[in-house]
């Protein structure tokens, strides 16, 4: 799990700048249409979002706060990129990403206690053993 944090982190990193790309290049496509839609800004917001949580997985992928930080964001991040509606729509496959990233913190985080116990049984055997 913490390898997969890891990677999950590090993609979301790299993703920001290409949503902040699109996000940017979005409001100025608004802002000469004369559209008057905010999906430029959520955009920005969604790659914010994704920036904190990116950097929190990786920082804090050994412990339970740190994956329930993440859920929290990714799960925003997803609400937020999937409900906004206007000419910018990669940011629904932006916020289903963050979706199942925020899945994948949800299953991370009830799995944590089990983990540290199953890891935790098995160096006890290996003590045993080596006695």
């Amino acid at each position: 799990m913490k390898t997969a944090k890891l990677i999950i982190g590090i993609v979301s990193i790299v993703l920001t700048f290409l949503i902040l790309f699109q996000s940017c290049a979005v409001s100025i496509g608004e802002a000469l249409e004369n559209e008057g839609g905010g999906t430029g800004g959520a955009g920005i917001f969604v790659a914010i979002l994704m920036l904190i949580a990116g950097i929190v997985a990786i920082a804090a992928r050994n412990s339970k706060g740190g994956g329930i930080f993440c859920l929290v964001l990714y799960g925003l991040a997803g609400i937020i990129g999937i409900t906004s509606k206007g000419i910018f729509k990669d940011l629904a496959i932006w916020g289903g990403l963050c979706l199942i990233f925020a899945v994948f913190f949800l299953v991370s985080t009830i799995m944590h206690d089990k983990l540290k116990t199953v890891k935790a049984t098995k160096l006890d055997e290996t003590k045993g053993e080596a006695l």
